[in-house]
């Protein structure tokens, strides 16, 4: 199936949606490349499931533009915006067999029965369902019911592709391995997505950025890696992934970088490394900083080990993964906590 022409470039221009006095996006600007596929990330009440509906044109913009390929779609209903979208409830037709849930969109823009057939036939392929056309939604698993509701998105090949939870009525394996179907998908066809979750992880693995939203506004946009390894303010550093906030530690805070005025210091915890007290220095010992304290917790995750560890005032957490004739430590365990000086990042506070 060919990539559409037209740029699917989207702008969101000082965008304001109020719900009586209450404004669920307040003076949102983001502009998304064609191709991109950005994730809107973000706590209930956010505002995140607001852009994207506005996006969709399922609400208007009480202020502000929403523009698609350069030309404004803020008075444009939906079902006149060339797009695919993608529910968590999959949405699907109960009454129409898979073939004829693919169909519907086709024969809505008038394209001819061979046409049609044929694009069934290759999307059906595509997502790893050539023998289920004959089957009701009903007689599907959950993650076949997902692929259809993807084909179905896609088969119209519309330029822009939305996403409103769209894995989290799978189970954890299941959601893995969609999430992986998923990115191959937008790696073939191309297309601008948009993505809203309350994942992390999801956002993580799928994205090429992030945008993490609080009470309406923006508070960062960037990559996935630089999202996480430099988050700008505590709210980003403590919602994507667990964070040590070095909050008045009890203890002096050795960085190689000169604390911004207004911030705090941060580490993530596995760059943590806990050892014995008495166990030898690592080789570039002289890089980091180095303190004692108590286990007052031990979970094991599988490959995952997370310690709770008490070092003076605060509580830090660490979590390592999980190695043959690795010790472990328990509750009450006095251990030596160390870290790189240039693995603290500066937040504001």
């Amino acid at each position: 199936m060919k990539n559409s022409s037209v740029s699917a470039q989207i702008e969101f221009k000082n965008v304001t949606k109020m719900y009586g006095t209450v404004a669920a996006v307040e003076n949102l600007s983001l502009s998304v490349r064609r191709g991109e596929f950005l994730t809107i990330l973000g706590p209930s009440g956010s505002g995140k499931t607001t852009a994207l509906m506005l996006l969709a044109g399922f609400v208007a913009p009480t202020e502000g533009d929403i523009l698609i390929a350069g030309k404004s779609v803020a008075a444009v209903p939906s079902y006149r915006r060339d797009q695919g979208i993608v529910f968590q409830s999959y949405a699907l037709f109960p009454h129409l067999t898979v073939r004829r849930n693919l169909e519907f969109p086709l024969e809505m823009r008038g394209i001819n029965a061979a046409e049609r057939a044929a694009r069934v036939d290759r999307m059906l392929e595509r997502v790893h369902l050539k023998d289920y056309g004959g089957r009701m939604p009903s007689q599907l698993s959950g993650g076949q019911q997902q692929r259809v509701a993807l084909a179905r998105a896609l088969i119209a090949d519309p330029p822009v592709l939305l996403l409103d939870e769209p894995l989290g009525a799978l189970d954890r394996n299941l959601r893995e391995q969609m999430q992986g179907e998923l990115k191959s998908l937008h790696r073939e066809f191309g297309k601008t997505a948009i993505c809203v979750t309350h994942d992390q992880e999801e956002a993580l693995t799928l994205s090429d950025r992030i945008v993490v939203m609080r009470a309406g506004q923006i508070e960062q946009v960037d990559t996935p890696e630089a999202l996480y390894d430099r988050p700008s303010t505590r709210f980003v550093a403590n919602f994507l992934g667990e964070a040590n906030i070095l909050d008045n530690p009890g203890f002096k805070i050795e960085s190689d970088a000169a604390q911004p005025a207004g911030t705090v210091a941060m580490i993530r915890p596995e760059r943590i490394c806990v050892a014995a007290p008495a166990a030898p220095k690592r080789a570039d010992g002289n890089q980091r900083q180095s303190v004692t304290g108590t286990v007052e917790d031990m979970i094991y995750a599988g490959s995952l080990r997370k310690y709770h560890v008490r070092v003076g005032s605060s509580m830090l957490i660490v979590r390592e993964h999980v190695a043959s004739e690795q010790r472990t430590f328990r509750r009450g365990d006095e251990v030596r906590l160390e870290w790189l000086r240039s693995d603290i990042r500066f937040v504001i506070a």
